[in-house]
């Protein structure tokens, strides 16, 4: 199995969107909570930024280690994530892209033999390389989606 060119696009791309959500709004908005417990937008890029590197890891595991198991990322229970929410936006957005440019460049250099290798997702079960892209670009592409929500949506500001 292969990458397709609609997930290399949206690898090499889609988290740009956020910037661009985010040089449309004031920025008072990005602290706002739309409910207590609730995640603003600073948290939802915290988040973002911390799950990328234990992605980075996990492709590391598929390639050395035969099918690992993977447990559930809980962010409120990862001490980078933390870290991440400390940081100012800027610095968010460059760790972004960072860790981004990490990811696209392992990706574009792996063979179809090393795609097929597999992890087991607790939820999932056993997913390829391809496949565990595409879950990274799906929960990236939900949190981008609630991004938006919390930088247009009127009942939250």
């Amino acid at each position: 199995m292969k990458m397709y060119p609609s997930q290399i696009e949206r690898l090499h791309n889609q988290f740009q969107d956020i910037e661009n959500i985010l040089s449309t709004i004031d920025t008072r908005r990005i602290l706002i909570r739309p409910q207590p417990e609730k995640w603003n937008i600073h948290d939802n890029i915290a988040h973002l930024v911390s799950y990328q590197p234990v992605f980075i890891e996990r492709i590391h595991q598929i390639l050395d280690q035969d099918e690992p198991a993977f447990n559930r990322y809980v962010a409120d229970v990862d001490p980078e994530f933390e870290k991440c929410r400390s940081m100012n936006l800027i610095s968010l957005i460059q760790q972004l892209h960072v860790d981004r440019k990490t990811i696209n460049d392992w990706m574009n250099v792996l063979t179809e033999t090393q795609l097929k290798r597999t992890g087991v997702h607790p939820k999932f079960g056993s997913l390829d390389l391809v496949q565990w892209t595409e879950f990274f670009l799906l929960h990236e592409s939900h949190h981008i989606f609630t991004i938006f929500r919390l930088a247009y949506d009127m009942e939250f500001g």
